[in-house]
């Protein structure tokens, strides 16, 4: 697949080097020749330096031929407009960065279509969804949702107070009754691990588990604490994410946002009627503390600082806080956050890889997530025609031995854990989690 990407930032990076572990065709635009020489040192990918707004460079960069293009800059107007210009010189598919929550509305989005623009991301948006739902299931570390919240894919961190430890998976069948679940990955010492029913859980593991959504909370036991129901949330950040968040979450929530000056505070009060803004510096023990940190029942730090986000939310953990969630930028961060001390850490340049991955996979590809720290994958496909996977039953496939876990199915209203014994049928949604060398065979079983 030919993929051009017009903008060689954050996202564009990291979406380059998740491709080019695909072996993808890609050219990366950018009118930085520092960036663009960086992103030489590091990635195996043609840079071309120039505006992606330019006739000449999108010819050069053979968007004529381009499966997939996508526009990442720092400026959404930029954006649109390259996006435009690519579908015109012939790019199959594009997609275009925004900062505008507005042009996410179905009657914008369908305009964007009739003009050229295939699909339109927000990070900020799609990271202010993750973190509302991470604040709605709180007792859980991370939580993914697939085919409308039928099934969900639920993880929680083995500490001292968890009466797993040294115990097999398998024990959780033994202490719950009418508990459907699959054992999905566990995540020990940085290493991902295909669990099986007789793998003993270990203090300090993240265990990830498929279930049935509306059955998420007979996990709580296994954590070793009760259900909490949130009312008190303190969020700090001057950033459009934090606004984002704030608006998402004051009408369900009493929310304290703490921003850095004024003129952020004035310019949040337009929308944020509901919401507590206290001004001062995010970073700073005493302020929070003054503010009543201690009464919150969840922090989220989403200053554009990674150390102060995580600084911030031990701070908030040591203070009694039952839900700490931090932004980084950093994917050290992201692939240790099991060991920091802080709940759960959000990347938003993952959580917007993801959503545009959906259009690099092959067959009909509904949503894929990444497991934080998890070097891997769950898809979510749609059985499309009748083919050898649904002629077999599951055990015949035999998955597993290609490292590939059908994680759950829904069939109409119907949302299973399915057993070996279990057979596919056309018009199935599929979530199906794959480790990165078993992706090709994903591929072949479900296109």
């Amino acid at each position: 697949m030919k993929i051009v990407i017009a903008g060689a930032g954050a996202i564009g990076f990291h979406l380059a080097k998740l491709l080019e572990k695909e072996n993808q065709d890609i050219t990366l635009i950018d009118n930085n020749s520092e960036v663009l020489e960086g992103v030489a040192n590091k990635l195996d990918v043609m840079t071309l330096h120039g505006n992606a707004t330019s006739i000449d460079i999108l010819k050069e960069a053979e968007v004529s031929k381009a499966n997939l293009f996508i526009a990442v800059t720092t400026s959404q107007e930029t954006n649109l407009l390259i996006a435009i210009l690519a579908k015109q010189k012939g790019a199959k598919t594009t997609i275009a960065r925004v900062s505008n929550p507005e042009f996410l509305n179905a009657s914008q989005k369908s305009y964007f279509a009739k003009i050229g623009i295939d699909q339109i991301i927000s990070p900020n948006h799609l990271a202010s969804k993750e973190i509302k739902r991470l604040i709605e299931r709180a007792s859980l570390t991370d939580i993914f949702d697939f085919e409308n919240g039928k099934i969900s894919v639920a993880g929680f961190t083995i500490d001292g107070n968890s009466p797993l430890i040294g115990q097999p998976i398998s024990s959780i069948d033994e202490s719950q009754e009418n508990f459907e679940y699959r054992g999905v990955a566990l995540l020990r010492n940085h290493k991902t691990i295909i669990p099986k029913n007789h793998t003993i859980l270990q203090k300090g593991d993240h265990l990830y588990l498929s279930i049935i959504s509306q059955n998420v909370d007979n996990v709580l036991p296994f954590l070793g604490r009760q259900k909490k129901d949130i009312k008190k949330v303190m969020i700090v950040g001057d950033t459009t994410l934090a606004l984002d968040t704030a608006k998402n979450l004051q009408n369900d929530y009493h929310v304290t946002l703490v921003v850095k000056n004024k003129s952020t505070a004035k310019r949040f009060l337009n929308s944020l009627e509901k919401t507590l803004i206290i001004i001062g510096d995010p970073g700073s023990k005493d302020l929070l503390e003054q503010e009543g940190l201690a009464h919150m029942d969840a922090f989220i730090a989403v200053t554009p600082n990674t150390e102060i986000n995580i600084l911030s939310s031990l701070l908030a953990e040591d203070s009694g806080v039952y839900k700490t969630i931090a932004l980084v930028d950093n994917e050290v961060y992201t692939h240790i956050s099991q060991n920091i001390g802080v709940d759960t850490i959000i990347n938003k340049k993952l959580i917007a890889a993801n959503n545009i991955f959906r259009y690099v996979r092959k067959g009909h590809i509904k949503a894929i997530a990444q497991l934080h720290g998890v070097d891997a994958e769950i898809i979510e496909f749609e059985i499309t025609k009748e083919n050898h996977v649904t002629r077999k039953t599951l055990g015949e496939l035999n998955l597993r031995v290609s490292s590939i876990i059908i994680a759950g199915v829904v069939r109409g209203e119907q949302s299973i854990i399915p057993s070996k014994d279990f057979m596919l049928k056309k018009g199935d949604k599929v979530i199906v989690f794959a480790l990165p060398e078993s992706i090709k065979h994903v591929e072949s079983y479900f296109t």
